[in-house]
């Protein structure tokens, strides 16, 4: 793959990421729908797009993933949603990026990987800026979508540290995605008193679920065939920025003083433990 070919596939990928939070925060936000009918869209549509992708390839997608994936990526997917119940996009993104990165450096040390002194500053810093996203303030999320927001990041770093050195990632997305499809209808089946349908609403959780969550993971680990480690940690660090400039751009949200100390303070740590080490995405 050529280098410019590679870097517009990796920013379309990226902004794909960063199009779930805006997708998801603008349809609860904006329109009708529910976090539960979102959630089951989401995941319902990733599926189906991800299973016509496998019968295009002649595979059967079932054949791939497993059980305990497919709970950890609906965790992550429920959370998720039900959590931009009340978080703008950028906070959200931020959140969940922090939150993922956080599992997996907690799973490298207690695995035995170990951070030099830097990476140590680096991982404190990014976690005080969670905390600094957290806390209550005039402008903060409730607590308790703020402790999902989180909870869907740990449930995304432990869906990817099970997924690392697969074989066929791609594929395993794809049969996790359908495996995760009927946990999504019994979410939508006890909410069923709660639910709220929207046209809108519906729209933009097909396209976070078959466009930028099934075709922009596919994309992504084509993407990754081609980086660096080291390369691709660190561009995933643009995600939560492109995220914040859409919830201004789309949302009208206001990028606050607080947001961006914070911002610095989480994607700075963490730039500094992925730059000295090995831990990480």
């Amino acid at each position: 793959m050529t280098p410019p070919r590679l870097i517009a596939l990796t920013t379309l990928t990226m902004i794909a990421f960063a199009a779930n939070s805006v997708l998801c925060r603008m349809a609860l936000k904006d329109t009708g729908i529910d976090a539960a009918s979102f959630t089951a869209l989401r995941l319902l549509s990733g599926a189906a797009m991800l299973w016509l992708l496998m019968r295009w390839q002649q595979q059967a997608a079932l054949q791939y993933g497993n059980w305990r994936s497919a709970l950890a990526l609906f965790i992550y997917a429920a959370a998720f949603s039900f959590a931009y119940r009340t978080i703008n996009a950028g906070a959200g993104a931020l959140m969940l990026f922090g939150a993922v990165q956080a599992t997996m450096l907690i799973a490298g040390f207690i695995a035995g990987e170990r951070l030099r002194r830097i990476q140590a500053a680096g991982f404190v810093t990014a976690l005080a800026g969670l905390v600094m996203l957290v806390l209550p303030g005039v402008e903060a999320p409730s607590v308790p979508d703020s402790l999902l927001m989180l909870a869907s990041g740990v449930a995304w770093g432990i869906y990817s540290l099970w997924g690392r050195g697969l074989a066929n990632p791609a594929a395993a997305t794809a049969g996790n995605f359908v495996r995760a499809a009927p946990l999504a209808l019994v979410l939508a089946g006890i909410a069923l008193p709660w639910l709220q349908w929207d046209a809108r609403g519906a729209l933009y959780a097909v396209l976070s679920g078959a466009i930028t969550s099934a075709l922009g993971y596919v994309l992504w680990y084509r993407v990754l065939q081609h980086l660096r480690a080291m390369t691709a940690s660190t561009v995933q660090l643009s995600a939560p920025i492109i995220a914040s400039l859409g919830g201004v751009v789309v949302l009208g949200e206001m990028f606050t003083p607080d947001l961006f100390v914070a911002s610095v303070l989480v994607l700075g740590g963490l730039w500094l433990v992925l730059r000295y080490g090995k831990i990480g995405l």
